[in-house]
């Protein structure tokens, strides 16, 4: 008896279904598949464990499990320069022909040149005029097609991939694993919130409302007889070191139970959620792979890593060893 087309793609089906089914009792045997079997693995565990069993004196309901995390050099690699920046001095490139004094003007001038040295230089005042001048003045739709424009196309100059392949896979793993069990995963960055909501469902599964960042204000108007709201040139908030437990508190309303994040800018975060009642997770991300990413932090100008890592063992915060602790970085690395 010959086989019909329907009981071959039923037979299809089924095979499918059940390499699903067997891959995802695999990942929920066995957490986090790109950590190696450290300590650091082992506290995540067993916090998640503990806040989630309703019969552990920890347990926390599912409305109060909260995480949130820091992204550039915490989701994502921030070196050599913060991907935020590439993507300003790309805009600024643009727009230059519409503004001839840039040619002369700092930061605008180190800009136009690719001089990052004069653009550091120039320190957080310069930088913020970079970004106004080169992220406002558009609608916020618009804006946002710009961004995923830019990062559909735009390549990290170490590894010749997308920025959005520099994500890390134990990373990913982690908000996956944390969302299975009942968590609300945030982000919550010094990064520009519009640069990143764009693409932070698909790259992360974090949906624009979940995602918090530094912004410039926005202006409410009538063009064409539509409404659009038009980005200024003006700060509105910056979020970062001080600005996020404020900005937590404005957008949560909740005090977190863990966060996630590698420098001293996340230092705060870390401070106020661990602060709380009942069990807490802190976690910093330690860059010390020079081969597979870059191995910094006391000393360096991106993503300096240096009263935070005094304190985290006073305050029993996990350090993660990216060297050490992790399988592998990128989901593009072979698993062996």
């Amino acid at each position: 008896m010959g086989f019909t087309t329907a009981t071959v793609t039923a037979t299809r089906r089924l095979a499918v279904g059940l390499v699903l089914f067997l891959a995802l009792a695999a990942v929920k045997a066995e957490p986090l598949p790109s950590w190696n079997e450290s300590e650091s693995r082992s506290q995540i565990i067993s916090f998640v464990e503990a806040v989630t069993d309703p019969g552990s004196p920890d347990f926390v309901p599912s409305a109060e499990r909260i995480a949130v995390f820091d992204n550039d050099g915490t989701l994502w690699s921030e070196q050599p320069v913060y991907v935020q920046l590439v993507f300003a001095i790309d805009r600024v490139r643009a727009l230059a022909d519409e503004h001839p004094e840039w040619k002369t003007t700092q930061p605008f001038k180190a800009a136009l040149e690719g001089d990052m040295e004069a653009l550091l230089a120039a320190g957080k005042p310069g930088l913020l005029e970079l970004l106004m001048a080169s992220h406002a003045g558009t609608t916020t739709e618009e804006f946002a097609a710009i961004v995923l424009d830019w990062i559909a196309s735009a390549r990290h100059p170490r590894f010749d991939r997308a920025f959005t392949e520099l994500v890390y896979q134990p990373m990913l793993e982690l908000l996956g694993y944390l969302r299975d069990n009942g968590f609300q995963t945030w982000i919550v960055s010094g990064g520009g919130i519009e640069f990143m909501r764009p693409w932070a469902f698909e790259v992360y599964g974090v949906p624009p409302e979940q995602v918090i960042g530094s912004s410039i204000k926005t202006r409410f108007e009538l063009r064409d007889g539509g409404p659009v709201l038009v980005r200024l040139p003006e700060v509105n908030f910056i979020d970062d070191k001080e600005g996020k437990p404020v900005a937590i508190h404005q957008f949560i309303g909740r005090r977190p139970i863990a966060a996630f994040g590698n420098s001293d800018g996340d230092l705060q975060m870390l401070q106020w959620t661990t602060a709380g009642d009942g069990r807490r997770l802190g976690v910093i991300i330690r860059h010390t792979d020079a081969e597979r990413e870059w191995a910094y932090d006391r000393d360096s100008h991106i993503g300096r890593l240096d009263k935070a890592l005094d304190e985290a063992a006073e305050r029993g915060w996990v350090v993660v060893d990216m060297k050490e602790d992790w399988g592998r970085v990128y989901g593009f690395e072979s698993s062996e």
